[in-house]
């Protein structure tokens, strides 16, 4: 029987990348954010649990299908191969479909992990993991002509390290981009019109901002900015009687020292890097290094950025094979490694079946991998506290054989890093503060119940929960739930069981051939790769 109170048809998604349910509690008890607090007065909040480890690439593609990464099959940054190459992920790796596939017309902007632009019912601008504005960027393509007379200076992200203890500069820098964002929010906004049931839009500025700067009066005049453009995206839903759905990926937090796993590992004999024989050895007897070269750059006034960014990836990657220094993979000797850390603290057994350099055979895999964790876990700060979180791959990504081992974070104000490095501990150099595993939902709408406080909400139970509240069905391998508790009790979603359907099939195009070395410049930037 159906309840008294119709559900909303459309709905619309504002992500907000990396904001804490800490501050937003905190400021809006306290009068300082008006329209976050409305939406809890008047809508249903509450923290929102973000993937192990909870970063951008696993998050947001499991808020927009429902699944966690072993489903949707994007673990990181990169997808490392089984001859240890590392390519980009790319939306063609999304291999669940997202909620604009399974709604129309959609309007997509700004997501991350959204590159290339698909073909879908609706437009979409892509976001983080863009290698550039000029193909592949918009859909239909002839949108990135409008953006490009709109905001001619459009850009997806920040050039960080030129920011490097220029804190005034770079919350300027970061204001510019929030105003890029708004006005490219406001040009979706106009071409789609009335014709939309699902909006979904990305500001990843907050994220980006508290990298660099953990000060709380600094940021909160930042979160008046989200909370003016929240109170904006308010009164525009409630003229188009729609569900507004509030989330982050994950949330926030500062750090104090930075943890080298593959140092651990390389101390405890599970590790070797490559000796410095050859050309290596050759370049290291004359002192020359990664840190050298970069050296003599800068003299000259030529950056490391600048100077990858100039040559074809191969020769970069060639190159970096032969100098010694501390990048990551390149220095691993991987006949003689046991196991390794890559990316986002990925950690995986080098086993015969996975790699075609395998050191273990694959019944040695499970002893291995205790031994590999317990490692990780015996170092300590001078409490005696261990430093890293250390997850069993196979119990957070059960239904995928190709997932992690291991997967490796840290505790509290310690931040997990996986390039080489000869020290296990290091300072956090310019960055203030890092990512953690709680975020924020908070939801309003015609059958939205006023006041209400989730429970458990996680970051996969957004994409059933939006669905079943417009009265669509839900795909039958969803990990996620309907959060019931978000529906008023008369309504028509709270008074309706969960109707299921087949999962569709998504045309995940051809693969990417695209240089993507300004991506991973911003990402080295941010602190997420080495």
């Amino acid at each position: 029987m159906s309840g008294s109170i119709p559900p909303s048809e459309r709905a619309f998604v504002l992500g907000l990348d990396g904001v804490p349910w800490r501050l937003i509690e905190q400021w809006s008890d306290a009068g300082e954010l008006p329209n976050f607090a409305r939406m809890r007065e008047e809508g249903a909040a509450g923290p929102l649990e973000s993937t192990r480890p909870p970063t951008t690439p696993l998050a947001w593609p499991s808020i927009a299908t429902g699944v966690w990464p072993d489903k949707h099959g994007i673990y990181g940054f990169q997808n490392l191969s089984s001859e240890y190459s590392h390519e980009m992920y790319t939306s063609r790796d999304l291999a669940q479909p997202a909620l604009w596939d399974q709604l129309g017309p959609a309007h997509v902007g700004n997501v991350p992990m959204t590159y290339p632009a698909r073909e879908i019912d609706g437009s979409m601008v892509t976001g983080m993991m863009t290698p550039a504005t000029d193909r592949e960027f918009t859909h239909p393509p002839e949108l990135s002509a409008e953006i490009e007379s709109r905001i001619p200076d459009y850009e997806i992200s920040l050039d960080y390290p030129e920011y490097a203890n220029r804190p005034d500069e770079f919350e300027v820098a970061v204001e510019e981009m929030l105003t890029n964002r708004r006005e490219l929010l406001e040009l979706q906004l106009e071409r789609a019109g009335d014709d939309w049931q699902l909006f979904f839009f990305v500001f990843t500025a907050p994220d980006r901002f508290q990298h660099l700067v953990w000060e709380m009066d600094r940021l909160l005049a930042h979160y008046k900015q989200l909370d003016e453009i929240l109170g904006e995206m308010m009164a525009y839903t409630d003229d188009h009687d729609a569900d507004l759905y509030v989330v982050s990926d994950h949330g926030f937090g500062p750090i104090e020292e930075l943890v080298y796993a593959n140092r651990i590992l390389e101390q405890e004999g599970y590790l070797a890097r490559r000796e410095d024989d050859g050309t290596r050895g050759a370049l290291a007897s004359l002192g020359i290094s990664r840190d050298t070269i970069t050296g003599a750059l800068s003299r000259v006034g030529i950056t490391e950025e600048t100077l990858v960014q100039s040559l074809p990836r191969r020769l970069v990657d060639s190159v970096a094979e032969q100098i010694p220094g501390d990048h990551a993979l390149y220095d691993v000797d991987f006949d003689r490694t046991v196991a390794f850390v890559h990316d986002t603290g990925n950690c995986y057994i080098n086993d015969t079946d996975r790699f075609d350099g395998g050191a273990v055979s694959p019944a040695e895999v499970p002893e291995v991998k205790a031994d590999v964790r317990a490692a990780l876990e015996s170092v300590t700060d001078e409490a005696g506290e261990p430093l890293l979180e250390v997850r069993d791959g196979d119990e957070l990504f059960p239904t995928d054989d190709d997932s992690p081992d291991l997967v490796v974070g840290g505790r509290g104000v310690y931040e997990s890093r996986s390039g080489m490095a000869d020290e296990v501990r290091g300072d956090t150099g310019t960055y203030d503060a890092s990512h953690r595993s709680e975020g924020i939902v908070l939801c309003r709408g015609p059958s939205i119940d006023p006041g209400a406080t989730l429970r458990g909400a996680r970051v996969v139970d957004i994409a059933p929960t939006l669905l079943h509240g417009i009265g669509e069905p839900v795909p039958k391998n969803a990990d996620g739930r309907v959060l019931f508790d978000a529906f008023a009790e008369t309504s028509t979603p709270a008074t309706s069981r969960v109707e299921r359907t087949a999962v569709t099939e998504i045309d995940t195009g051809d693969d990417v051939d695209e240089d993507f070395d300004d991506v991973e410049d911003r990402l080295k930037g941010l602190g997420y790769m080495e």
